[in-house]
């Protein structure tokens, strides 16, 4: 039973603590709580307090509801929150954190009306409550029949919820969540065009801005004529922005379309000083490894691997949209965290929270690009000088040359490996650079705690150097997991190789006996029908993860001659999945991610600047690249875990791995050059 005043208090990044429900006779029905009302017509709304990134956010949400509420999801209208930390708690997307954190918090709230419905129809009908049901939008009895939930809104609403016990459903009597039924409740906005994203927000009289970046890394502009561009049809304006109170800083061009704004932009005559005209990626490379201590603390096998700058580059360009006004700010965003955005604002502006307004639009994708703000102070600027709501847009270009990119890094393994060919000692010495966008990154222990997810009984000790970045970098997909598991995953297939031994044996010998990652490594072996020889000319690799409260185990099977993957298995515990399409679409997702960068796609810096600037030369993986994937998820006692980023790190590991056959894998992407 929960408790009848807090629904839910907890610590540490993301905690999210629920205001207490307000016992009222509401005007709009019935509000037990700042998640859920239903109004006098007995129509359920439900607000959403983080942004929905591709992630299913919503579609969670809206099951979680209508699983408590004993309706069907598609009975449940959503609302997406505004940025209000104070009212809704946090609401960042990061750390794969989202539904861990929902949980509790909106089944709760959902049980909370439910209980009220029950208690006011029990009431009405003078029967003890335990007698009374509810079930598709009626609270029912045996001997008194039914009454639908608009009839008892009123009658729920006058109760003291502190007064009402609330009673989640029990996981044996779920008829929504956990079931393999059903996709996400906004797959047919999604294709069909009905989904507002940022790049859609059209205020009334709103302007768009394009912005002139600097050609190489840290320029900034010198002189600027915009004679010729000021003199164009359409355009209202021309600003110098200032990193980083106004973003990355540039030129921008304010007009009255995207086709104005660009003309404009290519009609500016700027020259650049400053920055790095000369920096390359090659020898930022050679810097890392040259930072490397001389000698390994092992005297044993040995290997280095070369990871690349990598760019988020989702399939919507990054977009912010503001109105800056004598009497506040509204803000249309595909920001990963509405209220930290809110509270940033506020403080850079000077003027109180209240005032902001952030309006947090479905994303095509953020992969953590999403959780800076550059692109909103580009649009508050444009809107300050204009006076009327501005959209920055970016455009392909822009957002492959100018993004926070994830950090490269070399990592030295080595180990002592013992008579039986099992590593018995193990030393990863990793050197890299730090996130700027956050400075507390510079710390190693920092970015060894972000990265090191090391499962197996072998000691050893990890070591971390932090390079200066020579350029931004940011939250990619797993952060320093998806480098360090890479290393550490593959060079431990290598020992396996050299030993001769079985690369799932050698693993099952290695893991903590009863453990989550042995229930899913047998799994997926089971699924890969790993006893029976690989087919001729294919080859198989293997890697383990548990993060994020969760644990998988990955099998990839390729071509090595021809470096063409077949088939990806993961066998993925999450504790209860609560949406199992939205487990396999997360695990999917990764591993389209995990094939792109395993073959090749990776940022590299010529003559100061970044080479790549489309998804031409930055090759993500396409439709005839993608190998039959197959998910089975191994349901737990566990507590519920998180997924966005828990497939990548060894998804590509075992891609590299089974590409690689009887070559050592040492960099990523595999047999390309790094940098």
């Amino acid at each position: 039973m929960i408790s009848r005043r807090t629904l839910l208090r907890g610590a540490g990044i993301g905690a999210l603590v629920v205001a207490v429900p307000v016992p009222a006779l509401a005007a709009e029905g019935l509000v037990p709580n700042v998640f859920v009302r239903l109004d006098d017509a007995g129509r359920i709304t439900a607000t959403v307090p983080r942004p929905d990134t591709g992630q299913g956010v919503r579609t969670v949400v809206a099951l979680m509801v209508a699983e408590e509420l004993a309706v069907e999801a598609g009975d449940v209208a959503l609302e997406q929150a505004h940025g209000d930390t104070e009212r809704f708690g946090s609401q960042a997307v990061a750390n794969s954190a989202s539904v861990r954190q929902l949980a509790t918090p909106i089944r709760t709230a959902a049980a909370t009306a439910r209980c009220l419905l029950v208690t006011a129809a029990a009431q009405r009908w003078s029967v003890p409550v335990a007698e009374c049901t509810a079930r598709d939008g009626f609270v029912r009895h045996p001997r008194r029949g039914k009454l639908p939930y608009r009839a008892l809104v009123r009658a729920a609403a006058a109760l003291d919820p502190a007064t009402v016990p609330v009673e989640l459903t029990p996981p044996e009597k779920w008829r929504l969540l956990g079931k393999t039924r059903g996709g996400r409740v906004d797959a047919r906005d999604v294709v069909t065009g009905r989904t507002t994203y940022g790049i859609d927000a059209r205020p009334p009289g709103g302007l768009v801005a394009v912005v002139a970046r600097p050609p190489w890394i840290g320029a900034v502009p010198d002189t600027i004529d915009d004679t010729a561009a000021r003199g164009l049809p359409g355009v209202v304006d021309v600003l110098t922005l200032t990193a980083p109170a106004d973003g990355q800083g540039g030129v921008a061009v304010i007009a009255r379309s995207t086709h104005q704004a660009l003309r404009g932009r290519d009609a500016l005559r700027i020259t650049w000083r400053g920055g790095t005209p000369t920096a390359d990626s090659r020898a930022w490379l050679a810097d890392l490894h040259a930072a490397l201590p001389a000698q390994s603390p092992i005297d044993g096998v040995q290997q280095v691997y070369s990871m690349p700058l990598l760019a988020h580059a989702p399939m919507e360009p990054m977009n912010a949209t503001a109105y800056v006004r004598p009497d506040g700010v509204t803000i249309w965003a595909p920001t990963q965290d509405p209220g930290g955005l809110r509270t940033q604002l506020a403080r850079q502006l000077g003027v109180p929270a209240a005032s902001v307004r952030v309006e947090a639009t479905a994303a095509g994708g953020a992969f953590g690009r999403r959780i800076e703000p550059d692109p909103v102070l580009e649009a508050v600027a444009c809107s300050r000088r204009a006076g009327a709501p501005v959209q920055v847009l970016w455009t392909r270009a822009d957002d492959m040359r100018h993004d926070s990119y994830r950090p490269m890094s070399v990592h030295r393994m080595s180990a002592e490996i013992g008579s039986d060919g099992l590593p018995i000692r193990r030393a990863h010495e990793v050197v890299t650079w730090p996130l700027t966008v956050l400075p507390l990154f510079a710390n190693p222990a920092l970015i060894k705690a972000s990265g090191d997810h090391f499962p197996y009984t072998v000691p050893g000790n990890v070591s971390v150097i932090v390079r200066p970045a020579p350029l931004r970098t940011g939250f990619w997909r797993s952060v320093y997991a998806g480098q360090f598991v890479y290393a550490e995953e593959n060079f431990l297939s290598e020992i396996g190789r050299s030993s001769g031994l079985d690369q799932v044996a050698l693993r099952r010998s290695l893991l903590p006996a009863g453990s989550r990652l042995h229930k899913v490594l047998d799994t997926v072996a089971d699924r890969a029908r790993w006893t029976r020889p690989p087919a001729p000319g294919t080859s198989r690799g293997v890697a383990c993860l548990e993060e994020y409260g969760s644990a998988i185990a990955v099998i990839a099977v390729a071509e090595p001659g021809s470096r063409r993957v077949l088939r990806v298995h993961a066998a993925v515990d999450v504790g209860v999945a609560l949406h199992p399409s939205g487990v396999r679409a997360q695990v999917e997702g990764c591993v389209t991610d995990a094939l792109s960068t395993v073959l090749g796609a990776q940022i590299t810096v010529r003559e100061g600047g970044v080479a790549e600037s489309s998804f031409g030369d930055y090759r993500w993986a396409r439709i005839g690249q993608t190998p039959d994937i197959d998910v089975t998820i191994v349901q737990s006692n566990a507590p519920l875990g998180g997924l966005g980023e828990l497939a990548y790190p060894p998804a590509a590991a075992a891609i590299a791995s089974a590409i690689a056959g009887d070559t050592p894998v040492t960099s990523m992407p595999f047999g390309t050059a790094v940098g």
